[in-house]
């Protein structure tokens, strides 16, 4: 991680209107936008949609929304992690299909228990991770020529997986489509998640306060943790209740988000994370601080494909069935976009994991918006687009900020 971005912690510490001011200057000046863009972004799309149909922030829609992120949503956390390395992965939607393919296969015609289908699904995408990352750290293949590869190659093996039948039903009983369609928190544990959550984060502020003050670093009072925390609890509880006034927090959306914060904490809290930035952010520099720039390249591309693999499971679970469609369509423009337009660098050491979470979110709004106002499909990827291409402009002309900054 950049001094830039552990500057920019250090000034998010001081919880005053002024301070969090300064900073906000601070980053318009300097080009680091971080997720400002898209946060106010996606706040636009829900009031203009809204203007248009009411029924688009209505409870049961928010629930749809969120169900229908989850998928692509999990697929696009593996995007991130790539970006970061300045790569690309063109074929997760063909890796997230096979492993649907194969986990319909070994659950329906061989019998398998659902839990070892499961695991044979992610172990699919493992190896093809792996295999990913071996052809570039050993023999320098390019990223976008391995993936682009293995798009089509992925693909035929998925319809080879499939059979003549093309099209493989999961068992309607399956507690795998009960947990993706079915399954939502109740009420009281929606807001004791609210609760925990709050609890959580206090003592995660109150851990790093003590560290700093321990260090004779200038740190936040405790008062400042405790509020954020009450707010954070607030603000949670508040959405639970909105959900609640439908069928609630549903489960699959409970994971997405869990493992986002889960990988958001291995980015920025470990020494596998920081080396994740370094690499992206300067590759020689990396290499000749010691890190192994290989084993770096070849996790990333191994967990892109596993979190490719999971997002396949889940869709298989959401539509339950497979299909020779199944991760194709706009699969891959989706978990792409959904990392770029949530903030991720295409040129390498930016971004946050919660790229996918604001990104898919932005992406799926556009989507059920547009199609509560009854506009046709065609629409629909004429807006991805330009949205897409304004968050790349963005991405560039900040980059030129930090330059010229740096430089002056």
């Amino acid at each position: 991680m950049s001094f830039a971005d552990r500057t920019d912690e250090r000034l998010i510490d001081d919880s005053s209107p002024r301070a969090l001011w300064g900073n906000l200057l601070r980053r318009l000046r300097s080009g680091d936008l971080g997720m400002i863009p898209v946060v106010v972004g996606l706040i636009v799309i829900w009031i203009v949609f809204y203007a248009m149909n009411n029924r688009f922030l209505s409870s049961r829609n928010l629930v749809q929304l969120s169900l229908d992120s989850a998928t692509i949503g999990m697929i696009s956390i593996g995007i991130v992690l790539v970006l970061l390395l300045g790569e690309i992965d063109l074929s997760v939607g063909s890796v997230s299909g096979l492993s649907g393919a194969v986990l319909a296969v070994l659950l329906v015609y061989v019998g398998f228990p659902l839990p070892v289908a499961i695991l044979a699904a992610l172990c699919t995408g493992l190896v093809i991770g792996m295999l990913y990352g071996v052809l570039c750290t050993r023999f320098g293949v390019p990223s976008f020529v391995i993936t682009l590869a293995g798009l089509l190659a992925f693909l035929g093996l998925q319809l080879l997986t499939l059979g003549k039948n093309g099209t493989i039903n999961l068992p309607g009983d399956s507690a795998l489509i009960a947990f993706a369609n079915f399954t939502f928190l109740p009420a009281w544990a929606s807001y004791a998640l609210a609760i925990v959550i709050g609890a959580l984060y206090f003592l995660a502020r109150l851990r790093s306060i003590r560290r700093r003050a321990a260090a004779n670093l200038s740190a936040p009072s405790v008062r400042s943790a405790v509020i954020r925390a009450v707010v954070l609890i607030a603000a949670v509880a508040l959405v639970a209740w909105y959900l609640n006034l439908d069928r609630g927090i549903g489960a699959m959306p409970l994971l997405w988000v869990a493992v986002i914060i889960g990988m958001d904490f291995l980015l920025r809290r470990t020494t596998w994370g920081r080396h994740v930035y370094a690499v992206g952010g300067n590759l020689e520099a990396a290499r000749r601080a010691g890190i192994n720039v290989d084993r770096i390249y070849i996790s990333v591309f191994a967990m892109c494909s596993v979190f490719a693999a999971l997002g396949g499971v889940l869709a298989a679970a959401r539509l339950q069935s497979v299909s020779q469609t199944s991760g194709g369509t706009d699969t891959n423009l989706m978990a792409i976009a959904a990392a770029v337009i949530g903030g991720t660098s295409l040129f390498g050491g930016r971004g946050s994991v919660y790229s996918a979470l604001f990104g898919m979110l932005v992406l799926q709004s556009i989507t059920s918006g547009l199609n509560l106002i009854g506009v046709d499909a065609y629409v629909r990827y004429m807006v991805t687009g330009g949205v897409l291409v304004l968050a790349v402009t963005i991405d560039s002309l900040s980059r030129k900020a930090r330059k010229s900054s740096g430089s002056g």
